[in-house]
């Protein structure tokens, strides 16, 4: 006889909680507990003997957004501790009551009950897509299949610690000329707004012609003060927008990604930084025996760059009707030919993990140099255009003064 199918209970939200009580000896004793409220922890103690119980529940302080760095810290830690010999859960203990970001810590104490109920670790860590991608739960998980769980962590904490790393090198080298670019505005609309004015009714007590570059300046000073507020307006919620929409709008990213490719100078530096990405993402899930198909699934993304993902997905199609890897790699037509070669290699030899890691090693050092190149190229280009700017502005003030002179 058919038995009707008990419907599933809701997941109950649990809370951590700490008490202390009286056990049956009549000694003071102390715990933690994680339950859905303050009764249910007083009823567990109970059927175990313990009386006069204080119970406290444990809040969290809220603590800002959790970032990558947090992630590759939180995975170093873990990595090491169960190299130590630490067991899982009291890694993720120490690790979520020891960090100084609230946030984390509540994240990793979370997963910690989560696995605790029997859930695997990866997939404890899917149920939070935005701190953990695809490519992390992929390895986790390879990782506690082949029993090598403590060398897959320390192995996915080197790759974030070095994506982190290129990351870092390309916004270091955006900074710098934004931040003059910025400053020079800033000085630019103060001469605009508050000092050529001043010069303004000077000049107008000399009852002189004055210079067309002085006429010039003077004009671009009278449209700032009427129009200041338009002007600051429509910049800052340009460039607001303008982020906004290559942040949400795929077709803007893929235009801006193209864009940011050709670029002069910059876009060497940051298809340096694509392909090194790329190749020790494919390095990492390849060494941890993830399938290259199954890899490659996860590499498009990591790369950073629609153009590389577009590629990836018709590298992974190809590979997966039995095309080898270097020639879906020749056919996109978006690698070096060292790249190429050095893949060949890899896969004639049968190291093609270790291939990848030289080649990403190789390119990590390229945009290291690249970045500091440019750092140097631009110092003495910015100095020029901010002289030539602000000289220029200075100038086309005081000719007519130097006129003056000149007559008396």
């Amino acid at each position: 006889m058919a038995t009707a199918a008990k419907p599933k209970a809701s997941a109950v939200k649990e809370s951590p909680f700490l008490w202390e009580g009286k056990n049956r000896d009549g000694k003071t004793v102390r715990g933690e507990m994680r339950a859905a409220s303050e009764s249910v922890v007083q009823t567990t103690l109970r059927r175990q003997g313990i009386t006069n119980a204080k119970i406290k529940k444990v809040r969290f302080k809220s603590g800002g957004r959790i970032t990558g760095k947090d992630i590759a810290l939180f995975t170093r830690q873990l990595a090491t501790m169960m190299k130590s010999g630490v067991p899982l859960l009291q890694s993720f203990d120490i690790v979520g009551r020891g960090h100084t970001n609230p946030a984390v810590g509540k994240l990793l104490l979370d997963i910690k009950a989560d696995v605790e109920t029997g859930s695997s670790l990866s997939q404890a860590f899917r149920k939070y897509p935005l701190q953990f991608d695809p490519l992390y739960c992929n390895l986790v998980a390879a990782g506690e299949q082949a029993g090598i769980l403590d060398s897959l962590l320390d192995r996915l904490a080197t790759y974030q610690e070095k994506i982190i790393a290129i990351k870092s090198k390309i916004k270091s080298a955006l900074f710098y000329p934004i931040a003059v670019i910025v400053v020079a505005f800033i000085i630019t609309a103060v001469i605009m707004i508050f000092v050529i004015p001043a010069f303004k009714d000077v000049f107008k007590s000399f009852g002189a012609d004055l210079p067309a570059p002085t006429l010039v300046v003077i004009s671009i000073s009278d449209f700032f003060v009427a129009y200041w507020w338009a002007i600051f307006g429509i910049l800052g919620g340009g460039i607001y927008g303008f982020l906004e929409s290559w942040r949400r709008s795929e077709k803007i990213q893929i235009v801006m990604d193209r864009l940011l490719l050709r670029a002069p100078v910059f876009g060497e530096i940051v298809r340096k930084s694509v392909i090194a990405r790329w190749t020790r993402t494919l390095a990492t899930m390849f060494a941890a025996g993830v399938p290259l198909v199954e890899s490659l699934e996860s590499v498009g993304g990591a790369a950073g760059n629609h153009v590389y993902k577009i590629a990836t997905k018709q590298i992974q199609s190809e590979v997966s009707t039995g095309t080898s890897l270097t020639s879906a790699m020749q056919n996109v037509n978006i690698f070096p030919n060292m790249v190429t070669q050095m893949v060949a290699i890899g896969e004639e030899s049968g190291a093609l993990d270790s291939m990848l890691s030289k080649v990403a090693d190789f390119f990590e050092q390229e945009v290291d140099d690249a970045v500091e190149a440019m750092s140097s190229l631009m110092e003495p280009i910015i100095m020029v255009v901010l002289g030539t700017l602000i000289g220029g502005m200075v100038v086309s003030m005081y000719l007519p003064i130097f006129k003056m002179g000149s007559v008396v």
